[in-house]
C-alpha cells in the first residue's frame, strides 16, 4: 500500500521497564485501529526499554480514541509513551537518508571505558557520519576486570566519511594510547557472508615462531631470532633469509624436531575460534612460511581444511639445511588464497586473512577482510584491520559474532 500524501506520520516512543507482554499490549490497539506501521526499533539495556513505532496517521486515526487508549494502556504498564508527528516532506526526506552507506566501527578489548568510546565517537562525528545503532557483543561483564576478559560494542554508522584515511589514522592513534582495538568496514553483502578464513601459522596460530625454536635446539638461537625478526618487519628478502635461516639448523636431529613440536602450544582463542568457524561451515586454511612437519599437526589438532608450508628436507634423521619445496612467500601464499577462493567457488569478498608479518600483507590484501593479529608495526600499519589487545577468537566479532552465541 502506497503512502498517502494527505496522512501524517506518528513517531510513538515508549520507554520504562521491560516486561514479556508490553508490545502484545501496545500493537494491539494499533491493530484494533487498522493501522499500517512504517518502522518499529526496539533496545533493552539492563531491563530499561526503548520502543520506537512509526506509523501513517490517517484521517481515520487521527479521529479515534487510538491515542487515549495508548496512552492509558502505558499507564497500565507503568511506561511513558510520547508521540511525534511528522509531516508527509520528513517522512520522505527520512526514506530517501535510509539509502545511504553503512558502516560498521568496532571497538573492542580486555574493557571497554567511556573514554575509548568518547574518543572514537569523536573521530566519527568529525566525519560528519551517523550513528545509528550501538551493540554489544560480548558477554556481560563482571564488575571487576579479570584476565582473559574481553569486551567488544559494535557501531552502525551511515554516511561517507569525509576523510576514510585520516579516520582510519585517528582510529589508529586511538588504539596506541589506550588498550583496546577499532576496526571500519563497509556493511554489505560480503561482511556478512565470509566462507574462507587462511592464517599464517608462526605467531598467529600458535604464538611462536618454529624455527627460532629449533634454532635454540641447533644452538644458533640468537643468530636465527634476529634473521627472524628482521624478515617478519620486512627488512629483508623473504626467500632468501629463510634459506640463510634453515642452512643454520643443518644437522639438527629429527628427535630435536619431536621436542619442539611438543611444546609448541595454540595461540589464545585460537581452538574457540576454529571450533566456531567450522561448525557455522566455514573453510580454513595454513598458509605458512613455516614448516610441514608442525602445520600437520597444527591443522589435525585443530581441524583445519587446508595446510601450504614448506618441506624441511630430511636425510638420515637429520636436518640437511634445504627444503624440498617452493618455498611459501608472500606472494605464494596470495596465490594460494586466491587458488583456494576458485576451488571453494566464492569470490575473495568473502575470504578473510589473519598473519603478523610483513609476508603476510599480499594475501592480507586481497582478502575481503585483513586482519594483522598481534602483528609487527608495518603490517599493522598496511592492513585494513588490525587485533592486538585480545585472542584469536577475537576475529569472531569483526564478522558480527556475539558471544551468546557461541556458548
Amino acid at each position: 500500500m502506497p503512502f498517502s500524501p494527505e496522512a501524517g506520520v506518528l513517531l510513538i516512543q515508549i520507554t520504562g521497564p521491560d516486561r514479556p507482554g508490553l508490545t502484545h499490549a501496545l500493537t494491539s490497539i494499533l491493530a484494533e485501529h487498522g493501522v499500517r506501521i512504517l518502522d518499529i526499533g526496539q533496545a533493552v539495556i539492563h531491563n530499561a526499554l526503548a520502543l520506537g513505532i512509526l506509523i501513517e496517521l490517517d484521517q481515520a486515526a487521527r479521529s479515534s480514541p487510538m491515542l487515549a487508549q495508548l496512552l492509558l494502556k502505558a499507564h497500565e504498564l507503568n511506561v511513558q509513551v510520547h508521540f511525534s508527528a511528522s509531516s508527509p516532506e520528513e517522512y520522505l526526506h527520512w526514506v530517501a537518508s535510509q539509502s545511504r552507506r553503512r558502516s560498521i566501527v568496532t571497538v573492542l578489548g580486555p574493557a571497554i571505558l567511556g573514554e575509548h568510546l568518547a574518543a572514537v565517537s569523536r573521530v566519527i562525528s568529525g566525519q560528519a557520519l551517523n550513528i545509528e545503532q550501538i551493540e554489544r557483543l560480548s558477554g556481560r561483564p563482571a564488575l571487576e576486570v579479570q584476565t582473559g576478559s574481553r569486551a567488544c560494542i559494535e557501531f552502525t554508522v551511515s554516511g561517507e566519511p569525509s576523510d576514510e584515511a585520516g579516520m582510519r589514522a585517528a582510529f589508529m592513534a586511538i588504539t596506541h594510547e589506550h588498550e583496546i582495538d577499532i576496526a571500519f568496514q563497509r556493511d554489505d553483502l560480503y561482511r556478512r557472508n565470509r566462507r574462507l578464513v587462511v592464517f599464517d601459522m608462526d605467531s598467529t596460530l600458535i604464538p611462536v615462531e618454529v624455527i627460532d625454536e629449533l634454532a635454540k635446539e641447533a644452538g644458533v638461537g640468537e643468530r636465527v631470532a634476529k634473521i627472524t625478526a628482521a624478515a617478519m618487519r620486512g627488512e629483508l628478502d623473504f626467500p632468501a633469509a629463510f634459506r640463510e635461516r634453515v642452512r643454520l639448523l643443518k644437522g639438527l636431529p629429527v628427535e630435536a624436531l619431536e621436542r619442539v613440536a611438543a611444546r609448541i602450544p595454540l595461540m589464545d582463542g585460537a581452538e574457540r575460534l576454529i571450533s566456531t568457524l567450522r561448525s557455522l561451515g566455514y573453510k580454513t586454511a595454513i598458509l605458512s612460511g613455516g614448516f610441514t612437519y608442525f602445520g600437520e599437526r597444527i591443522r589435525q589438532r585443530l581441524g583445519i581444511d587446508y595446510l601450504y608450508a614448506n618441506s624441511l628436507e630430511i636425510a638420515d634423521g637429520l636436518v640437511t639445511g634445504e627444503v624440498t619445496s617452493e618455498i611459501v612467500d608472500g606472494q605464494v601464499k596470495a596465490r594460494r588464497l586466491r587458488e583456494l577462493a576458485e576451488r571453494e567457488g566464492i569470490g575473495l569478498e568473502q575470504c578473510i586473512a589473519v598473519g603478523d608479518g610483513a609476508n603476510d600483507l599480499p594475501m592480507i590484501g586481497i582478502a575481503g577482510l585483513g586482519i594483522a593479529f598481534h602483528a609487527k608495526p608495518v603490517v599493522r600499519q598496511n592492513a585494513r584491520q588490525s587485533l592486538s589487545t585480545i585472542g584469536l577468537d577475537g576475529i569472531l566479532y569483526l564478522i558480527g559474532i556475539r558471544d551468546r552465541e557461541t556458548g
